[in-house]
């Protein structure tokens, strides 16, 4: 599975790809992660990328052909087409990611990440080259290099030998092979702290009576942060009762 990414400031994910439970993944080679520098397309001497809205206003906007330059060597160093390999671009305005999307990326071949900045990129290279549109909630960052290495991550912990244990993914918040609810609170030693116990449920080494309790605090925690999504889950039949 192999990721390419397009972006100004490729030393943002030096960090990301060598440390942490997920450089797993990168370091087996099941999943290829390959940075590409927009400037090396940039136009003219200074190497410009950007240029004054048209219309007016503040910020700068992305110029499309440096982003096609490098759309298409990527294309011709993968030797994919669009159909093979579709290009993401990460944006406010795109449909919200979602752990089922995840999921079922999981197991597809890979992509091209585009990562904005500035006040956005040209509306004709979005219209006529980018295919799916993502966005990881309602609020802006700098730029698209931070819901990228989320898009990463997330796919990245469900390769196997990942995780320690390769079932752990099974039980994440939204996983919808379980329920799809948040996740339960979790508890390890010392068994009191700061005069807090362990739940006795969780002690007593009774497997049904701890599923019970795991089953009933995801049900509570959801309803309480986010009663929106218990609904949509009962509205799907997707929640047992």
């Amino acid at each position: 599975m192999r990721f390419d990414v397009i972006t100004l400031f490729p030393s943002i994910f030096d960090s990301f790809l060598e440390q942490g439970v997920n450089r797993r993944a990168f370091e087996s080679g099941l999943m290829q992660v390959k940075l590409w520098n927009l400037r090396d397309f940039a136009l003219g001497t200074y190497k410009r990328v950007d240029d004054r809205p048209y219309g007016g206003g503040a910020g700068m906007v992305m110029m499309p052909e440096p982003l096609l330059k490098a759309l298409t060597s990527i294309r011709e160093d993968r030797r994919e087409d669009r159909l093979e390999c579709p290009l993401i671009f990460f944006t406010p305005g795109g449909k919200p990611l979602k752990h089922d999307f995840i999921q079922a990326w999981g197991s597809e071949r890979g992509a091209i990440l585009l990562c904005g900045r500035y006040e956005g990129v040209d509306q004709r290279f979005i219209d006529l080259y980018v295919d799916l549109q993502i966005s990881i909630g309602d609020f802006v960052l700098s730029g698209g290099e931070i819901p990228a290495m989320a898009f990463l991550d997330s796919i990245a912990r469900l390769q196997p030998g990942v995780l320690n244990t390769q079932e752990s993914h099974q039980f994440d918040s939204f996983n919808n092979t379980i329920d799809g609810l948040l996740d339960c609170p979790h508890y390890t030693r010392p068994e009191l702290w700061e005069g807090l116990a362990v739940p006795d449920d969780l002690m007593s080494g009774h497997h049904e009576k701890i599923q019970l309790w795991r089953k009933q605090q995801s049900l509570a925690i959801t309803e309480r942060q986010r009663p929106d999504l218990l609904m949509r889950l009962r509205s799907k039949d997707k929640l047992i009762k």
